[in-house]
């Protein structure tokens, strides 16, 4: 009977412990005066319990049938520590929870660009000690669907815990908790080199149509798999042999004649042939005459490096390539069987090189040379070759590699380090990003606001504040007005309710990227909050283009919150523009609350742009101090007429 009774006590199912969603835990901040969302799982029809010890009353509820419970639990003004207790088949206690202010600070590198490394990096880290404020940063994740796990802590602010996060977002808290004496909970939710769109949800995309083939192939990867890898690489390459203009015309054979394509010098990229923009297959030719003696040798060709990959033909027939991603720094080394070389005889030599993206390049930083294998010496294959552009890689879609979903693909990032997050109660959204979405501006004005929309939505938090970073100054080889297009892009986020923005035009660094000025940035943000959630009394705007008047050969420039408008020597960086839409260099003044703006090549001017040039440093201020964005008073193409 005993041994009976033993078997049926341990042959029962355990329940199942209760949990929180991994954004709880130990020295976290909670939302201040307001009810906060907490949610987790457990066994399902569990009764749980969640009090917080500011109150002597808590909430319950039952998890569902799929294990999940959820309920909203009252909390107090700023104040703690507390202990946060959660109470079903078994019992948890998250300790030393503050209740204050929380803000979740995203983007990409600019975000992202830890305390260390800013202006005065080592004071900054020494002083960033303070047990009030508190951050969580985030684990890098990608998903195809949303997730509910995610990895991070929480902790106070230490130099050794800030080290690495987001210095953007620790100026703000450390405002935000100086001016209004409570704490200030910080999640970093950030990743280097994104765009919008990863950032974004299915839903969120649905109003921008250009997203909808990405999404339709996570479908089709969904579906019992979806076709491997190896798979998907054949089908790309048995495209490109069928359609790439070089395959249909034989630009491989030796009777193709190649008399009117110009010569290159080999090793070179792209730029260096005068094709620095394109993208895609890119044929070389070149006929050798082979020594006799090498007949019934392997020869060894060796071809450098190729961004990014390769198929190599000799008279007329393929006999190496490298065919997979990511390869751009091995040098090629091909062996050639000695059954395809004519020895004595001339021989045609053809190397295309299909570049997926940035600058392609062939032989970079060694030799071009074929020779016997195991011999040294053998013909210098550098110098000239006959050499003509194929299919640019836009007539077929993306080369699927081994990270074909990524960082970058629609709705990774949402799915793998946002949708965790939520309903975590908050106060609002801060947001840097926008390098990545550089030259795609007509877009980014549809899909920024779409993603701040789709976060809103999610979170179920009506139109909590959302406050942003205006791009700042960056040398962007070859940039026509790009930059200041997406900038304005930007802007246009500023028509949905509680949004501002930060502009940077006077504190960035025309040849880094990531300026190192963060200060200014964290503290631009919080006078945004102070000003409009927290009800300080504090400019937040700079001089805000309104409208112009033109009086002859001048334009006057009218603006808003131009209280106290100067410059910083004159104010530079005004162009001008007549009817025929061409923009040439003025000189400007201030006069009162208005720039006056001519040119002696605009005797007739109808427009006006201010910093639009990707390096311009705004240097017009009001009297708080903050600077003028970048602006224009045309509606043309915005990268129409640039000099």
């Amino acid at each position: 009977m005993l041994r009976l009774l033993l078997f049926l006590v341990f042959s029962l199912p355990a329940a199942a412990d209760v949990t929180c969603a991994p954004i709880f835990g130990d020295h976290m901040v909670l939302q201040r005066q307001t009810k906060v969302a907490i949610w987790g799982r457990g066994e399902p029809g569990e009764h749980v319990h969640v009090q917080g010890s500011w109150s002597e009353e808590g909430r319950e509820t039952v998890t569902g049938s799929d294990g999940r419970w959820s309920l909203r639990l009252p909390t107090p003004e700023a104040g703690g520590p507390y202990t946060l207790r959660v109470e079903g088949n078994n019992a948890l206690a998250f300790e030393d929870v503050l209740i204050g202010e929380v803000w979740i600070c995203s983007g990409q590198s600019n975000m992202e660009f830890p305390l260390r490394a800013v202006r005065n990096g080592e004071q900054e880290l020494a002083a960033a000690n303070d047990p009030r404020l508190r951050i969580f940063d985030v684990g890098r994740s990608i998903a195809m669907q949303p997730k509910s796990e995610l990895s991070g802590n929480w902790a106070a602010v230490t130099p050794e815990t800030a080290s690495s996060f987001s210095a953007v977002g620790y100026f703000f808290g450390r405002s935000i908790e100086q001016h209004l004496g409570v704490p200030v909970g910080l999640i970093g939710s950030n990743w280097g080199g994104t765009v919008a769109e990863s950032w974004t949800s299915r839903e969120g995309l649905a109003p921008v149509q250009e997203f909808q083939p990405a999404l339709a192939a996570i479908d089709a990867h969904s579906e019992e798999g979806g076709p491997s890898l190896l798979e998907r690489q054949t089908r790309w390459w048995k495209r490109w042999f069928e359609a790439d203009l070089g395959n249909r015309e034989g630009w491989m054979q030796a009777e193709f004649d190649d008399q009117e394509w110009p010569r290159v010098t080999l090793p070179g990229t792209f730029q260096d042939f005068g094709q620095g923009g394109f993208d895609g297959s890119y044929w070389f030719r070149r006929r050798i005459t082979i020594p006799t003696d090498w007949a019934g040798k392997e020869l060894m060709l060796e071809l450098g490096p190729i961004d990014d990959m390769d198929q190599v033909f000799l008279n007329g027939e393929r006999v190496a390539g490298t065919t997979i991603f990511g390869q751009y720094r091995t040098p090629r080394r091909y062996a050639i069987p000695a059954e395809r070389v004519r020895a004595g005889e001339e021989n045609l030599l053809v190397v295309c090189v299909v570049d997926t993206g940035g600058v392609g390049a062939i032989g970079g930083g060694t030799e071009l040379r074929l020779h016997p294998k195991e011999e040294e010496g053998g013909i210098d294959l550098g110098g000239r070759w006959r050499a003509k552009p194929g299919s640019p890689i836009g007539d077929f879609e993306a080369f699927p590699t081994q990270d074909w979903f990524h960082a970058n693909y629609p709705t990774a990032l949402f799915n793998g380090m946002i949708a965790p997050l939520i309903p975590y109660t908050l106060r609002g959204v801060l947001w840097y990003q926008g390098e990545s979405n550089r030259g795609r501006a007509q877009q980014y004005a549809r899909l920024f606001p779409a993603m701040i929309t789709d976060w809103r939505r999610h979170w179920g938090q009506g139109d909590f504040p959302f406050y942003f970073v205006r791009l700042a100054p960056f040398g962007y080889g070859g940039d026509r007005g790009e930059l200041a297009a997406i900038r304005e892009a930007q802007s246009a986020a500023l028509d949905l309710p509680n949004t501002g923005m930060a502009v940077t035009l006077d504190i960035g660094n025309p040849s880094d990227i990531h300026p190192r000025n963060k200060q200014d940035v964290g503290d631009r943000l919080a006078r945004i909050a102070l000003a409009r959630d927290y009800g300080v009394d504090l400019e937040y705007w700079g001089p805000t283009y309104r409208a112009l008047l033109v009086v002859g050969d001048t334009v006057r420039c009218h603006f808003d919150h131009a209280q106290g408008l100067h410059a910083e020597g004159r104010p530079a960086h005004f162009t001008v523009a007549g009817e025929d839409h061409v923009f040439h260099p003025a000189q400007a003044r201030i006069e009162g609350e208005t720039v006056l703006v001519r040119s002696d090549e605009v005797p007739s001017p109808v427009a006006v742009r201010y910093c639009w040039g990707a390096t311009d440093q705004g240097n017009l201020f009001n009297g708080d101090g903050l600077p003028a964005p970048s602006f224009r008073s045309d509606d043309w193409d915005p990268l129409e007429g640039n000099r």
